[in-house]
């Protein structure tokens, strides 16, 4: 398996918003928030799934961990 969340599925090519947690629908628009598009809020919801990720904010960075997908890093994103 590979570092990033897109590396991290299993099965279909299912993607997430990560930001609102709904499904990524080719040809629908999903509005991503402001803050999010400025690289100020970390994702919430894990892409791979959907499941709401529990989150730490650090001075010079952030993480999310997934319950079935793991630990994902600002690191990962080019975020720190």
């Amino acid at each position: 398996m590979g570092d990033r969340p897109e590396d991290r599925v299993d099965g279909p090519e299912e993607r997430y918003n990560p930001y609102t947690g709904r499904r990524v629908v080719a040809g629908v628009d999903d509005a991503v928030p402001t803050a999010a598009q400025l690289g100020l809020e970390p994702p919430r919801f894990c892409e791979a799934c959907g499941r709401r990720m529990v989150v730490q904010i650090s001075p010079d960075g952030w993480w999310a961990k997934c319950s079935r997908h793991g630990v994902f890093d600002s690191i990962y994103g080019g975020r720190r």
